[in-house]
Formats: structure tokens, sequence, C-alpha cells
């Protein structure tokens, strides 16, 4: 039995033994990570989709597998060819699955924007395309994947609103300047991450001493990659499953990310 392995079976019959083992265990894990962010001089943040899963957004990739609807797979649809060649299928797919004009930030997004006035946040960089952390208030985002809020036209490049692609009558929204194809400024299977971007994130990554890892699986390149990157003392890890980084981290927590920064909130505006 590996270490690590060991360990998991040891907490296992801790808790049979006293239910409560648990939640010691996950306390303490918190303010070790309160303490870390607390002391930190340069704090970078990593989130995924388990950031806004609790606004009402699921997991893309823990839900998707064939289109019920097309008998596609979803990453087929949610290609640059596809999206070229059947861009009346591809947003038929992409409303009624990618989009959530409702949904509000929640505990995780508020927490992280509370957190640039309690310790050094240097910036979020983000896997998800929502824009929930700005609209939590969080200044200095940077959208791995784009986002839904901006879209343009392909053949003059004139800027719209998420507002104008949900209201569209046709099957394919058009721009009203020359009548070309508005897309997505999300970064689509087949697609680069900008360059200009993804070095942003880099050196947000390359200066920090402390990372925060939130609802995100670190399995997906090349945003997972940006860890390989990361040179600092203090990894942070929330997510309700495991990792491949996990044993590389200082703490730990798996539980929802909203139930997390919270109490991590709470516990730097006590110092």
């Amino acid at each position: 039995m590996n270490v690590s392995a060991g360990y998991i079976y040891l907490v296992c019959i801790a808790e049979k033994i006293n239910p409560g083992y648990s939640e010691v265990i996950l306390l303490d894990n918190i303010l070790k990570a309160a303490e870390i962010i607390r002391n930190a001089k340069s704090v970078a943040v990593l989130t995924g989709a388990g950031a806004s899963t609790e606004s009402g957004i699921p997991d893309f990739r823990s839900s998707s597998g064939i289109s019920k609807k097309y008998d596609i797979p979803s990453e087929v649809i949610l290609s640059h060819s596809f999206f070229m060649n059947h861009t009346d299928v591809f947003y038929d797919y992409y409303l009624n699955n990618l989009i959530y004009p409702d949904a509000k930030p929640n505990e995780c997004h508020i927490a992280l924007a509370e957190m640039e006035n309690l310790c050094r946040l240097s910036g979020v960089i983000t896997q998800n395309i929502d824009g929930l952390h700005q609209k939590a208030g969080s200044k200095n985002v940077i959208e791995l994947h784009g986002s839904v809020k901006r879209n343009f036209c392909m053949k003059c490049r004139k800027q719209f609103s998420l507002e104008k692609i949900c209201e569209e009558k046709q099957n394919i929204p058009s721009c009203d300047k020359c009548g070309g194809t508005i897309k997505p400024d999300v970064v689509l299977y087949e697609e680069s991450l900008n360059s200009r971007i993804l070095n942003d994130a880099l050196n947000l990554v390359i200066d920090a001493d402390t990372l925060l890892v939130i609802g995100t699986s670190l399995v997906v390149y090349p945003a997972a990659g940006l860890l390989n990157y990361f040179r600092g003392n203090n990894l942070i890890i929330i997510n309700l499953g495991s990792t491949p980084f996990d044993r590389r981290a200082n703490v730990v927590i798996n539980d929802k990310a909203g139930t997390v920064l919270k109490k991590i909130v709470e516990e730097l505006k006590k110092h």
C-alpha cells in the first residue's frame, strides 16, 4: 500500500469511528489555506468549471458526451470545423447548452473578488467563459477560453453582445452592418488559445509565490500546463475530486468551491 492510499484508508477508518473527523480535517485545511494566503506576497488564481457549478452552470466535460438531439459528440459540435460547416446546428446546441444568461456569481466568485482587498491577489486565470468573475467584481481576470459575453462578425469584425445573439431570430446570427456570420469569442476545439492571453497567464503564475487552484481536475491542457511554470512555495487545490497535482500541493481540499472560499475569506477578515 503506498503512502497516499494508506492515508485515505486511515481517514476512512477514522470517519467510521468518529463521523466528525472529516470536518476537523476540512477546518484544519481551511485554516492552513487562509494562513498561507494571508502571508503570501503574490497570489495567482486558476479556476475551472467547478467555480461556476454553484451558479447553476454544469461542468461541460462531466456532462458532455453524445448530443441526444443530433447523435453527435459534443466535442465535435463545438469544434471550429463544425462551426464553419454546420453553423446552424452549432448555434442550436451552443445556445441551449452553454449559455446561461440568468446565472449569477456564487460565493466562490464573490469571495475571490473580496480577496483583492484582503490579500495580495494578483489576478484570476479562468477556463470558464461565463464572465461571472467580472460580474462579481474581480478586476484582473484572464479568460483563457474567451467569453460568451463577446461576439464578433467574422467579415467586418463588428462586436456584438450576448443579448444580440440570444435575441437573434435567425438560426445563424448575422451582422447588421455587412451580413457576415457572427461568431462567439470563445476558443473552440481545433482552435489555439490566444498567444497574448496565454502569455499573460504564464507571467501571472511565474511571478506568484502562491497558486490557488479552484474547481478544475487539471487534466485539460494547455491550462493544466500552467502549473509546470509555477515556481512558488505554496500550492493550494480546492476541487471536489482528486487531481494529478495533489501530491505537489501544500493543501488539498475536496469540497465545494463556494463553501470553502467563503470560509477562507471569513478567516482572512479576522486579521
